[in-house]
């Protein structure tokens, strides 16, 4: 870490020299900038979203644990987009493989820089030979985001802001919790505080969201699949072979799983109660509507292996949800509530849970989350755990009515709309008029 300060220290005085000869056009391009910080590997250029000047693959080297001096270190990969020297920073602190370099909402509307910095240990974001998993947490995470975030603070001394969509949006939380003066705003998008790894706060949620007309209809919907499953199974296992899924549980266990995740995943992603069939309907119908859903693909093996880092935090600190079986009693052999377990890697199933941490991050919220913006969609199965950012900071929250998981700020009402961005003119010295009018 000294180091690293001291790197930040010479490309500062650089910068400052330059700066000083009168003129951000002779400032040096962002290639010869990074070569002079110590933890980056590599630097490529990449295919460019045209609203930045050039963007950048970044190879950092960071520690397996950040708190042993000696510990070994992997890749850890960024997206870097270069705007100009006089904008604002918005740090994208991704909670999964990374999947784009485009930019981001909160980009176009404070006309921003963008570093996307992906989590540890998804993709090639890892170790080269195995997943030390002990070392998958938020605090290890959290202290990958603020080297990435300290390398480039030599380059930009402007504001900086914080974001990330649903799991990203709660590493967004993670890394200000642990790190609060990183950056100035943190806008999450989404984003869920779960107190378990079977939080039953979603349970409640889910008997309460939308009209009992609506939950009326999903129930009647989950037990017609089940009563017709011999039909339906065959057209699901047709699909599987189609699509070359493997399902190491077992086809059947999958299919039933699928049937559960269906009410948690139609609120999440906004589903139309009035599209919904009834319980007459035939099995080719109601085979489609979970085709539509695609609550399959889910539980399919490489799906879930590209995604065990998550489940593994889920399961283990970052918490998840589960899914209620006495309502389904007649159709499933379970006697207890179905958990993720089954998503743990090999040797790690009966890990136990961390309550400590999420508790720790409640507790910082509370009294000292400043210039905190949550986003959340009303009806979003994942709302049922948001934060509760209390009433001793200035943080704001913000529900888009009906909105489901996809919410972002344009997706609200206008007046609404307005509301963030006074907040965010606000807590950032800017222009409301200029939010306003940004290209999105």
């Amino acid at each position: 870490m000294n180091l690293l300060r001291h790197n930040i220290a010479i490309v500062i005085f650089f910068i400052l020299c330059i700066v000083s000869s009168n003129s951000i056009a002779q400032m040096p391009t962002p290639e010869k900038l990074m070569k002079s910080i110590s933890i980056i590997d590599s630097v490529n250029i990449i295919r460019n979203d045209p609203f930045f000047e050039n963007t950048y693959e970044v190879w950092f080297r960071v520690p397996v644990d950040h708190n042993d001096p000696n510990s070994p270190t992997f890749p850890l990969r960024a997206y870097y987009s270069h705007k100009g020297y006089d904008r604002p920073v918005l740090v994208v602190t991704d909670g999964y493989t990374m999947y784009t370099s485009a930019a981001n909402e909160l980009a176009y509307i404070l006309d921003a820089n963008q570093i996307t910095i992906e989590h540890r240990f998804f993709s090639d974001s890892r170790p080269k030979d195995s997943i030390p998993w002990s070392f998958l947490t938020v605090r290890q995470a959290a202290a990958d985001q603020h080297d990435v975030i300290q390398a480039f603070k030599s380059i930009y001394g402007g504001k900086w802001v914080s974001t990330g969509i649903s799991k990203s949006g709660q590493t967004s939380i993670f890394h200000r919790c642990f790190y609060p003066e990183d950056v100035d705003v943190t806008v999450p998008y989404v984003a869920p505080l779960n107190f378990s790894n079977e939080d039953p706060r979603v349970y409640s949620f889910l008997h309460q969201v939308g009209t009992e007309e609506c939950r009326d209809k999903i129930y009647n919907f989950q037990k017609a699949v089940f009563k017709n499953k011999k039909k339906i199974f065959e057209m699901y296992c047709e699909l599987a072979d189609r699509m070359n899924w493997e399902f190491k549980m077992g086809r059947d266990r999958a299919f039933d799983l699928g049937v559960l995740e269906f009410s948690f995943a139609f609120w999440q992603w906004g589903g139309n109660c009035d599209a919904l069939l009834s319980k007459k309907a035939k099995p080719e119908e109601l085979f489609e509507s979970l085709k539509d859903l695609d609550v399959f693909s889910f539980f399919e093996e490489n799906s879930i292996e590209t995604s065990r880092p998550f489940f593994f935090q889920a399961m283990t600190e970052i918490g998840m949800y589960g899914y209620e079986v006495a309502p389904f009693k007649k159709y499933l052999k379970d006697k207890e509530n179905v958990k993720f377990y089954f998503t743990m890697p090999e040797g790690y199933e009966n890990m136990p849970y961390n309550y400590e941490t999420m508790q720790h991050v409640s507790r910082w919220i509370q009294e000292s989350g400043n210039k905190m913006l949550y986003i959340y969609g009303g009806n979003d199965a994942w709302s049922s755990t948001a934060v509760d950012p209390g009433n001793t900071t200035n943080a704001v929250i913000m529900f888009n009515p009906g909105g489901s998981h996809a919410t972002r700020i344009k997706s609200f009402p206008p007046a609404m709309q307005d509301s963030i961005y006074q907040v965010l003119g606000k807590w950032l010295g800017m222009d409301v008029n200029d939010l306003r009018s940004s290209k999105r």
